[in-house]
């Protein structure tokens, strides 16, 4: 079946924010992970839902528009989750960086991925520049929305695979066709 561009549009957004809703819930145990390597594990564990959740979501949309969907348009789908809940969950990624991180928190974190690139022998050119490079909340934030609508254009690609394969033997039953038979 087909449909619109607005109403593929209307329910991304809506699987969207479910989905954002569910990265902030997440996120919370990031924050809290920096101390507690229990929430940390609570934070990748539910980091490992996330492709169920898009999955979920797909098959649903798939079911909202007839049981058919061709592979394009699921993955379309897809990544338009993953871009309407990479904005919603980026607000939440701000606040942590700009009001809760600890000082110097983007500071540290930055030497560190300079210390994992020395050992990995990186160029020394590349390692000076990155050196010299400051991190702000807001290029954080931009950077988590670029980064998750990278993982929903790759993430989304086995997901459409296998939804617009899959044909649906458990939709509802059509009700028959009633017919007059005392005329």
């Amino acid at each position: 079946m087909s449909e619109s561009r607005s109403e593929l549009l209307k329910i991304a957004m809506g699987s969207g924010l479910s989905m954002g809703i569910f990265w902030c819930f997440k996120y919370i145990f990031f924050m809290f992970g920096i101390s507690s390597a229990f929430m940390n594990f609570i934070y990748l564990t539910l980091t490992f839902l996330v492709p169920i959740l898009a999955f979920y979501q797909t098959w649903r949309y798939k079911m909202e528009i007839g049981g058919s969907i061709r592979f394009f348009h699921a993955w379309q789908f897809g990544v338009l989750v993953y871009f309407f809940a990479a904005l919603i969950v980026s607000l939440e990624h701000y606040f942590f960086y700009q009001h809760i991180a600890p000082p110097g928190f983007l500071a540290k974190t930055l030497e560190q991925t300079m210390e994992v690139l020395r050992m990995a022998n990186a160029d020394e050119k590349m390692l000076e520049a990155i050196g010299n490079t400051h991190i702000s909340p807001i290029q954080m934030a931009i950077q988590g929305i670029i980064n998750n609508l990278f993982y929903g254009i790759i993430f989304s690609l086995p997901v459409a695979w296998v939804i617009s394969r899959r044909k649906e033997t458990f939709l509802p039953p059509t009700p028959p066709e009633t017919t007059d038979e005392n005329n």
